[in-house]
């Protein structure tokens, strides 16, 4: 049996509820769908919900299951162990009853109130829409009542409902489940509770408040409606395992569901090529990004709660995600459906959650293409069905992109006369730094950006070595020859002499200057454009100004336009997601810089940073990575809980790169700090581990 590795809150923090609600669990069922909530039991989100179901997976997503509210009954006395957010209150306080919480292979929760101590455990099953709550009365004086109380939803995901009388408001229950379908159009809903007694109590909650939302400058009230109570006897030593779902679970065994599931997740730890804390907790957070679309094909999901698959993240997220863990014919799949994407030389942006009809919108999907089938080819070995993959499927379409970026595509996506790539048109937001507010751009990138090129040239001698690799010489050495032709021009044209490193965007005569991360990209490419002495240089300035602990900022924090913090409104937030903000993910393309640049040294030093993001496994998601962090300490984590590329750039370096150094021995060694103050500083200087 393979242990996982296990986080805990201790009860200081399970006692603030402030700390508690901040902190949140999240389960995944490979289809898109998920359970989640905040480790004190309160909904903070309208993301949150016990049976999040993705419909057309990955999309389709509705939260029909909000919350199973939990009531112990001792001796006439109730102990209601849930936790609600209310306009003005908090009722009723649960969290004061929990004394415990781990997450390992599941998040599990421990009550005690009136001598019961009552232990919970969630789990989503993997290829479902279907959550398990698992309960096991640990100690009992006596027999007691556990009460559970449904409370519907029946919305998409990005919705709130309000009370309405267009919600069915009886269902059926019989041998133990319960089946009711909330509304006209909505999936049925089943709970299967063994043993209980149902107990009709038809009515509307109101004003659930959610502060997540209001935070974020969004409505935060929603009403759910509940059909009742059930109620069960238990015993010390007796457990009881409810099964959510959207299908029957009519004879079905929720600790046996638990138990493969369980074995599922085990596998993965077993296939990892080492195992140490960090990288068995980053695989099981990778674990909940690869999901299963209804052709059939897998995919991987950007972030949760709000992101589907997107074109670059996934492309990014790729060689993390799938080829470190094994996982070569999800990588495959994914791939192949890139592939079969490419229009016009562009892949889309992302699919719509509607109609799933591409948005050609990026000119970086593309390019990382390459990149992805790089680590795809690195992995693949001497299999013969996985070279004539790269021959006949891989191969083929990156000649195709960059035919069509020569004779030019999309949005002035074109190959300028120097070699460079030039990209993008007025009011329009082509690359990852894509925040636009209306017609306002925020970081408007139209010429010729820096990570841009550095993708371009990587993709040119990506697709040599491709061309040499499949007996095309001739073609191999034009392809090398424009990729030298690039390479020239891009050190002449981004190289700053003065402050010895790159511009970030060149448009003809205009310049832009101002520090940010993506030059980091030319160096931590599979194939770097400068030398030894530039590159050491840009480090130099990328670790003095842009590094954290945890990722890179987005713009010097000495420039005007910097933001020191994500916060506000839709309108304050997108006006600082790239002009300053932290990216935990652009830790991947800077460690593997420090590895190729300063050998042992630099693999040390990636180790040590890398290892310093367990600190963060209990900032945010529990057991994840976040999308973003505030530019200033102690750099609050914002956006998504759960990030794909965060979390696969991290494995990406771990596993592939970092070698078979045990990182926690090198954490002894180098004296890496353990704790929040440590790894999180207070002061308003920047910290360089």
């Amino acid at each position: 049996m393979t242990r996982a590795p296990s986080l805990v809150l201790d009860q200081e923090v399970l006692a603030d509820l402030d700390r508690s609600s901040r902190l949140e669990w999240l389960e995944t069922n490979g289809l898109g769908g998920w359970a989640g909530s905040t480790v004190s039991g309160a909904h903070t989100r309208r993301y949150h919900g016990l049976l999040v179901a993705a419909t057309r997976p990955p999309g389709g997503r509705m939260v029909l299951l909000s919350r199973l509210d939990e009531a112990l009954i001792i001796a006439d006395q109730r102990h209601e162990l849930e936790c609600n957010f209310y306009p003005g209150a908090v009722h009723p306080h649960g969290y004061a009853s929990l004394q415990g919480f781990t997450r390992d292979f599941f998040p599990r929760f421990t009550y005690a109130a009136g001598g019961v101590e009552l232990r919970k455990t969630v789990v989503a099953v993997h290829g479902e829409n279907t959550t398990l709550v698992l309960y096991e009365a640990v100690a009992a004086p006596a027999p007691f009542i556990l009460e559970l109380q449904p409370f519907i939803a029946g919305r998409d995901y990005h919705a709130l409902v309000t009370a309405n009388g267009a919600i069915r408001q009886s269902g059926n229950f019989q041998e133990g489940v319960f089946r009711v379908q909330p509304y006209a159009g909505v999936p049925e809903l089943f709970l299967n509770i063994p043993g209980a007694t149902f107990h009709p109590d038809p009515q509307w909650y109101f004003r659930f408040e959610y502060p997540a939302e209001g935070e974020r400058g969004l409505d935060q009230h929603e009403d759910l409606f509940t059909h009742g109570v059930f109620r069960l006897w238990l015993r010390a030593g007796e457990r009881i395992g409810v099964i959510v779902s959207t299908q029957d679970p009519t004879g079905r065994d929720a600790f046996g569901l638990q138990e493969f599931e369980q074995q599922r997740r085990e596998n993965l730890l077993h296939a990892l090529p080492r195992n140490t804390p960090v990288t068995d907790m980053l695989a099981l957070a990778a674990d909940q990004f690869l999901v299963q679309r209804s052709d059939g094909m897998r995919t991987i999901l950007a972030g949760y709660h709000w992101f589907t698959d997107w074109g670059r993240d996934t492309l990014i997220s790729l060689p993390g995600i799938t080829l470190t863990l094994g996982r070569r014919d999800a990588a495959r799949e994914i791939l192949a459906t890139s592939a079969a994407a490419v229009s016009q030389g562009m892949l889309p942006n992302r699919f719509s959650e509607d109609n799933d009809r591409p948005e050609y919108n990026t000119v970086d999907a593309a390019l990382w293409f390459f990149v992805a089938a790089y680590h795809f080819h690195r992995h693949a070995g001497t299999d013969p069905s996985e070279q004539a993959f790269l021959r006949d499927v891989l191969l083929p379409t990156m000649v195709e992109i960059v035919e069509w970026h020569e004779r030019g595509t999309r949005f002035g996506i074109r190959v300028d006369r120097d070699g460079l790539l030039h990209a993008g048109e007025p009011g329009v937001q082509l690359t990852w730094m894509d925040a636009k507010v209306g017609d306002w751009v925020v970081t408007p990138r139209q010429g010729k950006a820096v990570e841009i090129n550095a993708l371009w040239y990587n993709a040119l001698c990506i697709l040599a070595r491709f061309q040499e690799l499949f007996a095309l010489p001739a073609k191999a050495l034009e392809t090398w020859g424009k990729a030298e032709r690039a390479r020239r021009a891009f050190n002449r044209l981004f190289w700053n002499a003065q402050e010895q490193r790159l511009d970030d965007v060149v448009n003809g005569a205009d310049r832009d200057t101002a520090l940010r991360p993506n030059q980091i990209l030319a160096i931590g490419l599979p194939h770097a454009l400068l030398s030894k002495t530039r590159a050491e240089a840009v480090l130099k300035a990328v670790k003095r100004d842009l590094l954290t602990p945890c990722g890179l900022r987005t713009l010097d924090p000495n420039d005007p336009a910097y933001r020191p913090r994500y916060e506000g409104g839709p309108l304050e937030r997108d006006g600082g997601y790239h002009q300053g903000t932290v990216w935990p993910w652009l830790l991947g393309p800077y460690c593997t810089a420090l590895i190729r640049f300063d050998g042992h040294a630099g693999r040390q030093q990636a180790a040590r940073i890398l290892e310093h993001i367990r600190g963060h496994f209990l900032e945010a998601g529990i057991g994840t990575v976040s999308e973003i962090c505030d530019g200033q300490p102690p750099h609050a984590p914002r956006g998504c809980i759960a990030q794909a590329w965060s979390v696969a750039e991290l494995l990406r370096v771990l596993l592939d790169e970092i070698g078979p150094t045990d990182l926690t021995d090198l954490a002894k060694q180098n004296g890496i700090p353990t704790s929040k103050e440590q790894l999180w500083p207070t002061s308003p200087s920047t910290t360089t581990p």
